[in-house]
């Protein structure tokens, strides 16, 4: 490898629910991404990016611990990862400085775990479902920075999220006052989560400067995370140019009916104050996670400088990502939780600043599976052997190619804890038809000849060509002259569940009929 500093650092920035389509160098000229944009240039920007699930807590898992959410055991929200699961950090040589700032969402928000040491914190949604009794009286970091600047908690900690059965403090109540996130979204943006977590990550960056070890440091941002509102609403417009065949075109007849209960309940909905049984609501709506989206993009602004004044970006690896997308108004519904590229795929951009020169779009499929392997190798440490992605740096160098991979991302079911909303049932829709097939889960797989199958036992599996469909509008599942072809990628699948020793059975009921 070209020149690699004998002690390089790593900055690994993600956000939350950032869609791949939203930014210049995925096609979206429209968001006001101009950092974004500037690393973009300077990075390997890896074309088709894939979660390992649509879900906070799993993806992150994965992309922590480079281990599948049913391996580690993260196979829905709100699971804390497993004390004897290795991240990254347990990973790398002790002699570095290595910090967590931002959402966790996987286990107590306030303490630092699993081989980070310094730690920061913006989040107080969790409480219910991570903390200790004796954590209860502790707030987060962006709290504490709320209260000096003279703002007042607008709810308890029971009405932000109340306790389920099992958490550590169930048979209490948490009455504690905390900001919510709705709260903090309407605040001026240098006050936002924002703008608080990106000065943190400076002020990180600038210490680094002075201290002779070599740093880790994920940042993990809330935005462009729910609730869809912030300093940027009014920034953008939506048009044709950011709209897709999909946009506000709910799911076909022939597709699944978990899919088509939700476009169907958002048919009659509001959120965010905006009325979804109106096209216009939606697209303010949308330009809204656009506006979000630029705050990121501000934020990222100042911690770019922090290197480059601190002396450091040519030594430091940066990596952004996000844990997954957002189906915002495409199939006309909204949030993630489904298979549609929409949710699963997401932005991945790679900077290795003594390869610059080498900077390129790297075609091809990949997970969000192989960042540990790929880094822990871009850092010169030893690659343990219970990884289940491998090291993409081959890709990076250009001494191979992703022509011949496979990505499978998984769904492991609603856990029926963290309902987005109440669904409101109309035509044939009934409760108890839902309540059969969302805790199914699915398997979802895109091969590199950009064919894309959704399988699971008992609802409508879906087959798509994303060459010539790349909305997913025209489900081919159950075609006669497409039957090879599924029952090719159907082996292919279990295949990739032999391997990783993934044991849900998700073939449909009536498969080899």
């Amino acid at each position: 490898m070209a020149n690699r500093p004998d002690r390089p650092n790593l900055l690994f920035i993600f956000t939350d629910e950032q869609r791949a389509d939203t930014m210049a160098a995925y096609g979206n000229n429209d968001i006001r991404t101009p950092n974004l944009n500037l690393l973009s240039r300077q990075s390997f920007v890896f074309e088709n990016a894939y979660a390992s699930q649509p879900g906070g807590t799993p993806s992150r898992s994965t992309i922590l611990t480079g281990t599948y959410p049913h391996t580690n055991g993260c196979t829905s929200n709100n699971i804390a990862l497993h004390r004897d699961a290795k991240t990254i950090a347990e990973m790398v040589s002790d002699d570095h400085r290595r910090g967590y700032y931002g959402k966790w969402h996987l286990g107590n928000e306030l303490q630092p775990q699993h081989g980070f040491e310094e730690w920061l914190t913006i989040e107080d949604l969790y409480r219910s479902y991570y903390s200790d009794k004796g954590d209860l009286d502790r707030y987060s970091d962006y709290h504490q920075y709320l209260i000096e600047q003279g703002h007042e908690p607008d709810c308890a900690g029971d009405e932000v999220n109340p306790a389920k059965e099992g958490a550590p403090q169930a048979d209490t109540e948490d009455s504690r006052m905390v900001f919510s996130r709705l709260f903090a979204a309407n605040l001026p943006a240098e006050q936002t989560k924002a703008a608080f977590l990106g000065r943190q990550v400076e002020q990180f960056i600038h210490e680094s400067a002075s201290d002779p070890r070599p740093f880790m440091l994920y940042a993990n941002f809330l935005e462009p995370h729910p609730p869809f509102t912030g300093p940027n609403d009014k920034l953008h417009r939506t048009n044709r140019n950011n709209e897709g065949d999909s946009f506000l075109s709910p799911p076909a007849k022939n597709t699944s009916t978990i899919n088509r209960v939700h476009a169907n309940h958002f048919a009659h909905t509001k959120e965010q104050g905006e009325d979804l049984s109106k096209d216009t609501g939606w697209r303010r709506l949308r330009s809204k996670y656009f506006g979000l989206v630029a705050s990121v993009d501000e934020a990222l602004g100042g911690i770019l400088k922090a290197l480059e004044d601190s002396g450091q970006a040519q030594n430091t690896i940066i990596v952004f990502t996000s844990e997954h997308g957002e189906m915002m108004g495409d199939h006309r519904m909204l949030y993630k939780s489904a298979m549609y590229q929409e949710a699963i795929r997401v932005p991945l951009l790679v900077r290795v600043p003594w390869l610059e020169e080498g900077s390129r779009t790297i075609t091809g499929s990949i997970s969000h599976i192989d960042l540990v392997p790929t880094l822990l190798e871009l850092l010169g440490e030893r690659i343990p052997g219970h990884l289940q992605g491998e090291s993409r740096l081959p890709v990076i160098l250009g001494d191979t190619n992703l022509s011949g991979n496979d990505v499978v991302v998984q769904w492991n079911g609603e856990d029926g804890r963290h309902q987005h909303c109440s669904i409101d049932f109309q035509n044939d829709f009934s409760q108890e038809r839902y309540d059969q097939i969302k805790g199914l889960p699915w398997r979802t797989i895109m091969t590199p000849d950009g064919w894309k199958l959704s399988i699971n036992r008992i609802d409508q599996c879906e087959l798509y060509d994303l060459n010539n469909d790349p909305y997913e509008t025209s489900n081919l599942y159950g075609r006669v002259d497409e039957r090879d072809r599924v029952r090719d990628l159907v082996s292919r699948i279990r295949l990739w569940q032999e391997q990783h020793k993934d044991y849900i059975q998700v073939l449909p009921e009536d498969w080899g009929v």
